[in-house]
């Protein structure tokens, strides 16, 4: 991010503007329509920034537009010489006007036309209703704090008011109606109990991330998360959102998995909406089972939101066909974690299977993988592949036999998330053209 966005309270203020011309004239507006005093100059005076919030320039001598930006500079008055950013202390985005809301949109000067054009795309999907739903907020503010001192459930009862009934008939030209739905609303709001959603947050990219699971991120009070949880899936939460990490890594847990869902239970009993993010998906290896378990025994509701577990993300990437006509009529999910040093697995009918083997958290085993599979008759050229951070831009493959994974795939491995895939049909893959 290039500038920090920030909208200024500028009623009953002093504003600038230097110059004659039509832009100058055109910078004016805005301002006007904000509140501000504005004063229009055809030459540059320092005084009159006196008692100014914010300055203007444009058709004006050149001389006048240096001068505006030093003096303006100097005072930390907020300065914008139009087209010119070396003067400027902030640019001025495009603006979608929906009163009370105001939406900006700034390509940081580097394509200005680009940021108008995005700004029309954004004026067909905000139709001026949204700024009549704004001002039916507005107008039962305090009413809704006073009848619902707790914040997580004035939430609710908000996101269900702006995306129901009420703004239904706000939509349709009918606020008095919609007025009536928001009172009758709060009249029988009760104090209701929270809830866990246990969410799949996919591999890691953010755009594989479901819709559902996308709205109960910009929704949640709180957000529990685990440490395969990408960056840029935890960037679309919401910003006031509680984020409690209990990540786990090979013989080091933040929480273990009863602590977790003690957390979860007593979350939710403060009446809280949780979010129990999980990488992947929250049933394939994701504990989601416990925690669901452990949550119906509380008495607590929940949901589970499916996400793009890794094997299919990673094969999809590598371009790796899970199952085949004419290779693999199954695929079998494996986790590859030992119990007291021991790959604890039954190979002989994995083998007589002849699928695709998905392994998760298969690196360390991988000498007890092959071990087990090639005693029971796995062909030793059988091909294979080692994946790492698979279904994210930073994924790596390393392709072969068994063999070669077990000798080459630890001092590869940079100890990311990784899979293990192996049968005939991971032979067949498809190296992608990244052109179109």
């Amino acid at each position: 991010m290039r500038h920090y966005p920030i909208f200024l309270e500028l009623h009953g203020r002093l504003a600038l503007v230097l110059g004659d011309g039509p832009i100058a004239a055109r910078k004016a507006e805005p301002l006007a329509a904000a509140g501000a005093t504005v004063i229009r100059k055809s030459t540059f005076d320092p005084k009159d920034l006196d008692g100014c919030a914010i300055a203007i320039g444009a058709d004006a001598p050149e001389a006048d537009l240096h001068a505006l930006s030093a003096a303006a500079l100097a005072r930390g008055i907020p300065v914008n010489v139009v087209d010119r950013p070396e003067l400027c202390s902030y640019i001025t985005p495009a603006t979608i006007d929906r009163d009370p809301i105001t939406i900006a949109v700034s390509s940081a000067g580097a394509a200005p036309v680009l940021a108008r054009l995005i700004r029309a795309r954004i004026e067909a999907l905000i139709p001026p209703a949204y700024g009549r739903l704004a001002a039916l907020a507005e107008r039962f503010k305090d009413a809704i704090r006073t009848r619902l001192p707790d914040l997580a459930q004035r939430r609710r009862v908000l996101e269900t008011l702006l995306t129901g009934e009420a703004a239904d008939l706000v939509f349709a030209g009918r606020e008095d109606e919609a007025a009536r739905v928001v009172e009758a609303t709060l009249e029988s709001a009760e104090p209701s109990g929270g809830m866990v959603f246990l969410v799949g947050g996919g591999p890691g990219a953010a755009d594989l991330v479901t819709l559902r699971a996308l709205r109960l991120l910009g929704e949640a009070d709180v957000i529990v998360h685990d440490r395969l949880v990408g960056d840029d899936v935890l960037d679309m939460a919401r910003r006031d959102a509680e984020r409690i990490y209990v990540g786990k890594q090979r013989a080091n847990h933040c929480l273990v998995q009863e602590e977790i869902n003690a957390l979860l239970v007593r979350l939710a009993r403060e009446g809280r909406k949780v979010v129990r993010l999980k990488g992947g998906d929250p049933f394939v290896f994701g504990r989601g089972g416990e925690e669901a378990e452990a949550l119906a025994e509380a008495g607590v509701r929940f949901e589970v939101v499916p996400g793009v577990t890794a094997a299919l993300a990673c094969a999809a990437q590598a371009g790796i066909p899970l199952t085949h006509r004419h290779a693999a009529r199954s695929v079998t999910f494996l986790t590859g974690h030992t119990k007291e040093g021991r790959l604890d697995m039954d190979f002989a009918p994995l083998v007589a299977l002849g699928g695709t083997l998905a392994v998760y958290m298969g690196v360390v085993s991988l000498p007890q993988l092959r071990h087990g599979l090639l005693a029971h008759g796995l062909d030793p050229a059988t091909p294979a592949m080692l994946i790492e951070r698979g279904g994210t831009s930073r994924q790596r493959e390393l392709r072969g036999s068994l063999d070669r994974l077990v000798d080459e795939g630890p001092a590869w491995s940079t100890k990311g998330p990784a899979l293990v895939l192996i049968g005939a049909a991971v032979g067949r893959g498809v190296h992608f053209n990244a052109s179109p």
